[in-house]
């Protein structure tokens, strides 16, 4: 790939290599859903592959109010593949009470919830709210990850933090595709990142 001088440009270049040809419209599985919210919490650490396996376990349990039917040790129990389960399991539990108590509804959790909310939650940092944000609520926000690094890395753009990398990345499609659905352009934009890593197999 060549250098680029802002995002757009990689996007761009990244779009014309066509990499989510096999992939749902927001690449995400289960988009707009409360699924995406356990999966954000259960990829931290661990790869996609493990993820979809405690995913297959915890089926008939993803929705808001369908998880409570689960005791934590049941949880712990189907999260098993995702590693950490001693750790996520009551991290999920937390967040999915204080979603109930503070919306009541996962639609209201979506139409209402700020980042600045998800990020006061025990284990939520920034990749997980934004990954929360965009592919479970529909926001224009973009994630950052160690893929997203990477390929910024190979076009000799290494910045100082998160923030700083998530404006880069924001600046130039907010410029170019004001008029577009941002949304549906930041979820794209990260899932080509993540699959172009995929297929030439980067290095951390």
């Amino acid at each position: 790939m060549k250098k680029i001088q802002e995002s757009y440009a990689l996007y761009k270049e990244l779009e014309s290599l066509d990499l989510l040809q096999h992939r749902p419209k927001y690449w995400w599985p289960g988009a707009g859903s409360f699924e995406v919210i356990v999966g954000a919490v259960l990829t931290q650490n661990t790869t996609w592959k493990n993820v979809e396996r405690s995913l297959q376990n915890l089926e008939g349990c993803l929705t808001l109010e369908n998880f409570f039917k689960l005791s934590e040790e049941q949880l712990k129990e189907r999260i098993h593949p995702s590693g950490f389960y001693n750790q996520k399991a009551p991290r999920l539990f937390d967040l999915a009470k204080n979603i109930k108590a503070e919306f009541r509804t996962f639609e209201r959790f979506q139409t209402d919830v700020s980042r600045e909310w998800l990020l006061k939650q025990k284990g939520v940092g920034p990749e997980t709210a934004d990954s929360i944000l965009c592919y479970a609520c529909f926001r224009d926000e973009m994630v950052v990850d160690s893929y997203t690094k990477r390929v910024l890395r190979e076009h000799d753009i290494v910045l100082p933090n998160y923030t700083a990398y998530k404006t880069f990345l924001e600046k130039g499609i907010r410029e170019q595709c004001h008029e577009e659905d941002l949304n549906l352009i930041f979820a794209r934009f990260h899932g080509m990142i993540v699959e172009y890593n995929k297929k030439m197999k980067l290095k951390a």
